[in-house]
């Protein structure tokens, strides 16, 4: 818990906004690719190109950012694996303490904790740029996971087992599970179970908000955890006070949950 913290204090309190091709962005990188490399993972760059916009109503400059792969040492994307993501970049007006210092708080925080314990299949851990919008459609979101997916060979995609997406996970007492089509998707059924089997209150829902889309969309399993409402939503106000620890603590189990081996 004390990482998961000390991530959103870092993120939403010392950095501020950040969006993918800003100063606050680089910096918000280097800082959480430090802490990766820190507990022994081996992290990749990815250059992500983003175009200029208007994200949330302010106008934003075309650039680049970078998404962070970490993996354990000797892991490869070409055997089955399991992914874990979480947006890296906020809106410009918003120091993102539930979007989406939340999320990646909860990365670092199983990061962490699958540093030194086995899991039922490797773990691949990615920051990803550039999740916010800069226009209004469907294709004006999502750049980082987006580019993710598109450099994957086929030998890697084959080889995604599923991927899980932490996207403002620290506010409310239920740990929502969304599935990006229908309900009935298997993915989102597996990690419904695992929080139940942590004890964890979890609700089923459908949101394709979120780097999971990009996922589900190149036929790819991807499920988004995190979305309830919150006032303070891509305002100044979203600071690291909004999440709340017991909600990113009931998230990690989750998450865990969903990583762990069984028996």
């Amino acid at each position: 818990m004390s990482t998961a913290l000390d991530t959103v204090r870092q993120l939403a309190g010392v950095v501020g906004p950040r969006p993918a091709t800003s100063p606050a962005y680089r910096r918000a990188a280097g800082w959480v690719e430090r802490r990766l490399v820190a507990l022994g993972y081996v992290v990749r760059r990815q250059r992500v190109p983003v175009p200029g916009g208007v994200s949330w109503g302010v106008p934003v400059p075309p650039g680049t950012a970078d998404t962070l792969v970490a993996t354990a040492p000797g892991t490869s994307l070409r055997r089955p694996h399991l992914i874990v993501g979480a947006h890296l970049d906020t809106v410009p007006q918003a120091p993102g303490g539930e979007d989406n210092a939340s999320g990646v708080a909860v990365l670092l925080a199983v990061a962490e904790a699958v540093s030194d314990r086995p899991t039922r299949l490797p773990v691949v851990l990615v920051a990803f740029a550039a999740e916010e919008p800069r226009g209004p459609t469907d294709d004006d979101h999502h750049y980082g996971s987006r580019r993710y997916v598109a450099l994957l060979r086929p030998p890697q995609r084959a080889a995604v087992r599923g991927m899980l997406s932490l996207d403002r996970v620290g506010v409310g007492r239920r740990v929502p599970v969304c599935a990006a089509r229908s309900l009935d998707e298997p993915g989102p059924a597996s990690v419904l179970r695992a929080g139940r089997r942590a004890g964890v209150p979890v609700q089923a829902c459908l949101n394709a908000s979120s780097d999971h889309w990009s996922f589900v969309r190149a036929g790819l399993p991807g499920v988004r955890v995190g979305g309830t409402s919150y006032a303070e939503y891509h305002t100044a106000a979203d600071g690291p006070a909004v999440p709340r620890p017991a909600q990113l603590a009931r998230t990690g189990r989750v998450v865990l949950a969903w990583l762990a081996r069984r028996g």
